[in-house]
């Protein structure tokens, strides 16, 4: 997805100088990107990613925060190449201190409440990390989402609460049994982006988001436009076939003011009411035009019951009538 890749280039450059937001993101992004494992009896921490650069940025995290330094690997999987991030000496050690074990040994089924409970910053920080490790944005439009991938729910609802936090309106769902947070509000994804970092990317998005909304509302009126000239067509066929089926009907029992009144009508096919009455001799108002042809068609749809045949109505072709 470009636009996954876009964010995700684009976060990866942020670096957050305090030390609590770098924790808060090594953390999450070591939370939904593997987690831990046991290798040889052993707590190792493992982090799968999509890019060599999130990798190398990771490790870097690592040893800079935690003086640990972690093996790198590549691995091809189906979407592509994957890189893997894995600390297996020092493993249960890192696993404590990051919040992914706890003082019992269990493994945090969340996040860490530490994180889930900083500053707003640091709360950026834990999405961020998040997103990098299992985050996708889609095209602007009806399905438009910002979506993470959880590996629990507990992770999934640690992640709502830290987006409310920082003013982002968040929901965890299950998709096909799998946990995920979903951002589908487009303000709401603007301000997700922007609040983990990925500025250009907001206001990319937001750039797209506004020109569909305009192309949709073209969209809109050009098909409500289409739509009253087809009645208007519709309506003017009916209204020629009836006044034609009346002038027959009634032959020459039909008053002169009448016959005139529908002979504007079938020579002026297109004409509105208002125009009808401009081309009269004399001119007539939209009313006066109106109310001729109303008459006309009333006695002539009365002979018709008289004589039993069919009136005005059966002469509209069904194409005519929606």
């Amino acid at each position: 997805m470009p636009l996954t890749a876009d964010v995700k280039a684009e976060l990866v450059t942020v670096r957050d100088p305090r030390p609590t937001a770098r924790v808060a993101e090594l953390t999450a992004l070591l939370r939904l990107s593997g987690g831990l494992h046991s290798i040889a009896g052993r707590v190792a921490v493992e982090a799968e990613v999509d890019s060599d650069l999130l990798a190398r940025r990771t490790a870097r995290e690592i040893v800079e925060l935690y003086g640990v330094r972690p093996e790198l690997a590549q691995m091809q999987g189906s979407a592509g190449p994957r890189f893997v991030v894995r600390v297996v000496e020092a493993g249960e050690t890192l696993a404590r201190q990051t919040g992914l074990l706890d003082q019992r040994r269990r493994p945090v089924r969340g996040l860490p409440n530490k994180l889930t409970t900083g500053s707003r910053g640091d709360l950026a920080a834990v999405w961020r990390g998040a997103f990098l490790a299992a985050g996708s944005l889609s095209d602007p439009g009806r399905s438009a989402a910002l979506e993470i991938t959880c590996p629990s729910s507990e992770t999934a609802m640690a992640l709502v609460g830290a987006a409310h936090r920082f003013g982002v309106a968040a929901k965890a769902r299950e998709v096909r049994g799998v946990p995920r947070v979903v951002v589908r509000d487009g303000e709401a994804i603007r301000g997700a982006l922007g609040a983990m970092g990925a500025v250009q990317a907001a206001a990319a998005w937001e750039q797209m988001r506004q020109r569909r909304e305009v192309r949709a509302g073209v969209n809109r009126l050009v098909n409500f436009d289409d739509a009253n000239l087809r009645r208007s067509a519709q309506a003017a066929v009916a209204a020629c076939a009836r006044v034609e089926r009346a002038l027959e009907i009634l032959g020459d029992e039909v008053p002169e003011h009448l016959r005139e009144a529908g002979r504007l009508r079938l020579d002026h096919r297109d004409a509105s009411l208002d125009e009808l009455g401009h081309h009269a001799d004399p001119p007539l108002t939209k009313d006066a035009v109106a109310g001729r042809i109303r008459r006309l068609l009333a006695m002539a749809d009365k002979k018709a019951q008289t004589d039993g045949i069919p009136g005005t109505e059966s002469a509209v072709p069904a194409g005519a009538v929606d």
